[in-house]
């Protein structure tokens, strides 16, 4: 069961960690301030957007993750 459970643990942590680097980053720069980057579509409908629900596969990838840890300490004390 441990090693079912730290195989789960690692594709996790792949997981979060390709998710992480794929999403962009939060900050739009100077370019954005200047230009109102608030009116855009993307702003708009940020619900509907590949960022949000990249940005949701991450907090249920990283909650398995953080569980699956806890877990596996339970089970090696």
């Amino acid at each position: 069961m441990t090693i079912a459970l730290t195989i789960v643990q690692l594709i996790a942590g792949l997981v979060v960690t390709a998710i992480v680097l794929m999403q962009s980053g939060k900050s739009a720069g100077l370019s954005g301030a200047i230009a109102g980057a608030a009116d855009t579509f993307l702003a708009k409908n940020k619900a509907k957007s590949v960022d949000a629900q990249l940005a949701r596969i991450t907090k249920w990838a990283a909650l398995v993750f953080v569980v699956i840890t806890i877990v596996l300490n339970m089970l090696a004390a």
